[in-house]
């Protein structure tokens, strides 16, 4: 891929908003998935240091949808993981264009996102032996890329004429909490669905805010937590690809008054996906055809010195400054808005963005989506003497306070610009 002075990363958008003339024409859509379970005895992320696996509960996936027109295509990609940082985001995309030229799909145009699963391996690096051993494992690292851009590139070679209908309904009452600022959650959620002529399903995009903690740090299985149980079911009921798309989770967004169980995070899983299934029975048709996508590469502020000392110890596997490389994107198919949060940020934020989207039709916030850059709060964590649970812990692994203001400023950047299309 074409390097990006770092002088210059701030202040031009690297894939802008697509300029299309003509007819879009019919959208196309295909899908496709693989399993990614780590190795056995891998690091375990989320919780403790040293927490290493001792087998499968059940599977980590890595799943993809490729939808696209006439003149203009995209990737969504979703990973059952903690959060894959944006250097690796780069490497998929650098695998992609071996396999898909510049001149056949633009690998520019693909978003990754992670499910936030506490019971993955430790693709970030602070869960190793201890504090002065990273916990990635480079080739992990290396088959998670190929096995990616493989999924990318099925997903692509099956697209095939689409119909595209949304949804929404509320999910989780009485036991998905912000424990944080109890009065701060959203429980809506957001559904796409792309189906054949003849109403078969190619996949289907839930969007939908809780951490992945049913499963807690004695926990030793491989597991994608709830969202385990939400494939099942949806397989069972819908058939074809389902993505389960985290939102904004930052200040722990999580279950609440539930039982720390296997058969718990099944249950509650395959209950998201039997209340999606009932608001896809009074589904929208999408309005229009059109893809524009927007993305912009800037330098993120972050001032938490733990951040920089992993990395300069070569425990986090990527280069953490006062400004630190990241992305986010903005893009539309038909009436529907996407936008990506680089991390997992507080439900303030997802509340903004959606103000920021002026369409008619679905808003979808897909947090960690391009990145993984730790907890990006509100202003109101970082105030002393500050009564918010948690709030010493949260603030220490977040980039800073100045993170959600630029993250948001270059959101608002990226909307004005699709107004103005």
């Amino acid at each position: 891929m074409k390097k990006v002075f770092p002088f210059l990363i701030f202040f031009f958008t690297v894939a802008a908003l697509t300029a299309q003339t003509g007819a879009p024409g019919r959208l196309l859509a295909g899908a496709a998935e693989a399993v990614i379970n780590p190795p056995n005895e891998s690091f375990l992320a989320g919780y403790d240091q040293n927490r290493r696996s001792t087998g499968v509960h059940d599977n980590l996936f890595v799943k993809a949808v490729v939808v696209a027109n006439r003149l203009n295509a995209l990737a969504l990609v979703t990973i059952d993981c903690i959060g894959l940082p944006y250097p690796v985001v780069q490497q998929i995309r650098d695998a992609v264009e071996l396999k898909l030229p510049p001149d056949v799909f633009n690998a520019e145009q693909i978003i990754v996102s992670s499910t936030h699963t506490h019971s993955g391996p430790d693709v970030i690096g602070i869960w190793g032996m201890d504090v002065a051993h990273t916990g990635t494992d480079s080739g992990y690292i290396r088959f998670l890329v190929k096995t990616t851009a493989e999924v990318i590139e099925k997903a692509w070679k099956r697209r095939q004429a689409a119909v595209a209908k949304y949804a929404d309904t509320v999910f989780g009452e009485g036991w998905v909490e912000n424990v944080s600022d109890s009065t701060e959650v959203d429980r809506s959620v957001s559904i796409m669905q792309f189906t054949t002529s003849g109403g078969k399903n190619i996949a289907t995009l839930t969007n939908f805010a809780c951490h992945p903690t049913f499963l807690g740090r004695e926990n030793t299985l491989v597991s994608a937590d709830f969202p385990s149980g939400f494939y099942k079911q949806m397989k069972k009921n819908a058939g074809g690809i389902n993505l389960y798309v985290q939102g904004a989770i930052g200040g722990w967004v999580q279950p609440e008054k539930v039982a720390r169980t296997f058969e718990e995070a099944e249950k509650k899983g395959a209950a998201l996906a039997t209340a999606v299934t009932g608001a896809l029975k009074q589904a929208k048709k999408l309005e229009g055809t059109a893809i524009s996508f927007a993305s912009r590469r800037f330098e993120i502020p972050v001032n938490n010195n733990g951040f920089k000392q992993m990395t300069a110890a070569g425990i986090i596997k990527r280069d953490i400054s006062d400004g630190t490389p990241t992305e986010i994107a903005w893009f539309t198919i038909g009436n529907a808005v996407f936008a990506t949060h680089p991390g997992e940020t507080s439900p303030l934020y997802a509340f903004a963005t959606k103000q920021l989207m002026t369409n008619n039709g679905p808003k979808f916030i897909i947090g960690l989506g391009q990145d993984e850059l730790g907890y990006i709060l509100k202003p109101d964590f970082f105030e002393p003497g500050t009564r918010l649970h948690a709030a010493p812990y949260l603030t220490g692994m977040s980039p800073g306070e100045a993170a959600g203001a630029a993250m948001m400023q270059v959101l608002t950047e990226l909307a004005e610009r699709d107004g103005e299309q």
